[in-house]
């Protein structure tokens, strides 16, 4: 195991989104250890690798930051998977997502989202978003070991 474990794992397919995160939490100095999954199969496979230890290769993040409105398995479905698994539930998993659907609100807190943040359109009100959400859930929430 990587001695550096992830501490965000970012699930978005957006590029645009991609870029714009990572460049929020490199402002706040937060973006040293980032992984990027590029939709909800591809962050499964991260988190729930099929090996006998059941740990990532490069350890379980501090938090997930996942966007609702992904390719071959949405962020809904991603959610209710983590949140199910002895392993993976204690992570906190924040939903950024630019969908406005009281639906998707309602639902991710149903499934055990720990926050639900509506994407700004503005510039500098998403990397404020970003930075705070970074700031908040890695450097002043504790949760287990």
């Amino acid at each position: 195991m990587n001695t550096e474990p992830i501490e965000i794992l970012l699930v978005e397919d957006n590029e645009d989104d991609v870029g714009l995160t990572l460049r929020a939490l490199r402002k706040g100095n937060l973006a040293n250890r980032v992984k990027v999954a590029h939709d909800g199969v591809e962050a499964l496979e991260y988190l729930q690798p099929n090996t006998d230890s059941h740990v990532p290769p490069d350890g379980f993040p501090k938090l997930v930051m996942l966007d609702l409105k992904l390719p071959r398995l949405g962020g809904l479905e991603v959610l209710k998977r983590l949140k199910a698994s002895e392993h993976t539930r204690t992570i906190p998993v924040v939903v950024l997502t630019s969908s406005r659907e009281e639906s998707d609100l309602v639902e991710s807190y149903r499934l055990g989202a720990n926050s639900f943040i509506v994407k700004p359109v503005d510039f500098e009100q998403f990397m404020r978003a970003v930075s705070e959400v970074g700031l908040y859930w890695l450097l002043l929430n504790k949760v287990p070991e």
